[in-house]
């Protein structure tokens, strides 16, 4: 296994994270088959994983729910002797907030779930601008003094899926940041805060950790044929999953990645990639970027998010309904768009909230007729998320 450090948090972490949010189940997302789960963290932690990640609603029966992800891994460390041995991360569910108390309420839940006294990164979960002004007017900065004062946690830092100005302006707002997860891939160097907020973050010095390299595991499964042509012309023949983990971690300013894996083969593959140094030559390089413009190709609709139509005099968000459409139409994987689209857009702000008075129309530079585009929206995904 590699190792880097992370940012200025002084932790040399392995540059392969585990993810705890797509563990194996049985019949249901919350039902964790802690069998074939407890195999894979073994074998990861033997063979050099040192960071595992976790969060409150991970495997929850709902998408915002009280998840079993905390109370396994909990189990787990406690019962193999292993707390001490691994970096243990897990998130502040931010959208729960409504008071001040709530912070230390539910830092204390997780600790009582994850059965330690201490939490090595503490992050603010997938930061909207809403859930950052809304947990900022609730002095959350003075809690994350507190809790790093205390002990009870040793790192900070926050999630996010936000465009990089905002990422920026979180970063700037709280010198003791150290640690930020941001999502990319070689499909999502301008989706979110993309390559500009991994460059930021390097800048200042704050640990950069990846989620969803794999896109949701689209970009190793079912490869369309006009991607495995381009594939084939490589100097250096490699598997999907290693184009895009060794992507990554060809970048100099990504620390670790996270990955979510569901079965012990994916563990041991994963591993194999993250203990070779691969270096991507320009060609191949290229050929990526190629890739990327051909998976874009498949795309919902002609939108290029110009933002004219904006703001929508009814609320709606025009611009991320299309463009979790259009995503989930490249990849071909209504699930993993659907988790982004119930989550990261408010419901007021839902493509079912059009209410057709076509005022946006003039506006758009690509002459869509976005009714018409936002109704295909809500007819994919529906009204509420019941993707698990």
């Amino acid at each position: 296994m590699l190792y880097n450090e992370l940012g200025k948090s002084g932790l040399k972490v392995s540059r392969l994270g585990f993810g705890t949010m797509r563990l194996p189940t049985f019949n249901s997302n919350a039902d964790i088959n802690e069998t074939e789960a407890s195999k894979m963290l073994e074998y990861g932690i033997e063979n050099g994983i040192n960071l595992i990640d976790t969060a409150y609603p991970y495997h929850s029966k709902e998408l915002d729910g009280d998840g079993n992800s905390e109370r396994f891994v909990g189990n787990f460390l406690k019962e193999n002797s292993y707390r001490d041995e691994i970096i243990l991360s897990t998130k502040s569910p931010s959208w729960l907030m409504e008071k001040k108390s709530d912070f230390d309420y539910y830092l204390d839940i997780q600790l009582d779930k994850l059965q330690t006294d201490y939490i090595d990164i503490y992050l603010l979960h997938s930061l909207t601008v809403p859930d950052w002004n809304k947990v900022r007017e609730l002095d959350v900065l003075d809690f994350l003094d507190d809790c790093l004062a205390s002990g009870k946690v040793k790192h900070v830092g926050f999630s996010s899926h936000i465009e990089v100005d905002y990422l920026i302006e979180i970063l700037d707002e709280y010198p003791k940041w150290e640690v930020a997860l941001t999502q990319m891939n070689y499909l999502d160097e301008y989706y979110q805060s993309g390559v500009m907020g991994l460059d930021y973050l390097k800048q200042v010095n704050v640990g950069s950790m990846i989620m969803e390299p794999l896109r949701g595991g689209r970009l190793v499964q079912n490869i369309p044929e006009e991607v495995q042509k381009i594939w084939n012309m490589a100097e250096v023949k490699r598997t999907p999953v290693e184009w895009a983990l060794q992507y990554l971690w060809n970048r100099d300013d990504v620390d670790c990645v996270l990955s979510g894996m569901t079965s012990l083969e994916q563990v041991k593959e994963n591993i194999k990639i993250a203990s070779t140094e691969d270096i991507i030559s320009e060609y191949d390089q290229e050929l990526i970027r190629e890739v990327a413009r051909t998976y874009r190709t498949f795309l919902g609709n002609r939108c290029t998010r110009c933002g004219y139509c904006m703001p929508c005099p009814h609320g709606v968000d025009i611009i991320n309904c299309l463009n979790e459409y259009n995503i989930a139409h490249m990849m071909n994987d209504p699930k993993a768009s659907a988790m982004q689209y119930f989550s990261l857009i408010d419901d007021d702000s839902r493509a079912d909230s059009c209410v057709e008075c076509m005022e946006c129309l003039p506006f758009c530079t690509q002459m869509l007729n976005i009714p018409e585009e936002l109704q295909k929206v809500y007819e994919y995904f529906g009204s509420e998320f019941d993707h698990f």
